[in-house]
């Protein structure tokens, strides 16, 4: 794990962690729950990371504690958000990419209000298209 740590970033590079934990098994799903916050290049931060090849995917719960903005701390808050993004998360394992809809699971989550904002469960869109 300390070779994805980026110390000017103070952050750990999710790529790296998920190549991890890869698995050799095609049927089976495998998800990283990490309590570190993550990143990609390209982005300041993200909740999580899917490679739908290998099944595997990785959610970050650093974010989504109201702690983290100077808050109060919400358990059922923090537990809905991330249930929301580990939803999210293995939906991309299961084949679905990221819906315009703001209200389905799977739209990209930008932001905590992002995250918010969307509900726990897929849309009539998406719904069908999950590869199993």
């Amino acid at each position: 794990m300390a070779q994805a740590y980026n110390l000017k970033r103070k952050q750990y590079f999710s790529s790296k962690l998920l190549a991890s934990l890869k698995n050799s098994e095609r049927d089976e799903r495998v998800l990283g729950i990490a309590d570190v916050d993550l990143y990609v290049p390209r982005l300041n931060f993200i909740f999580g990371e899917a490679d739908v090849g290998s099944g595997t995917a990785i959610v970050s719960l650093y974010r989504l504690r109201q702690e983290y903005y100077g808050l109060a701390p919400d358990e059922a808050l923090f537990l809905e958000r991330a249930t929301k993004e580990i939803v999210h998360e293995l939906g991309h394992t299961f084949g679905l990419g990221h819906c315009p809809n703001n209200k389905c699971v799977m739209h990209f989550s930008n932001s905590l209000a992002d995250t918010d904002l969307k509900e726990a469960h897929f849309c009539n869109k998406c719904r069908p298209k999950i590869i199993l």
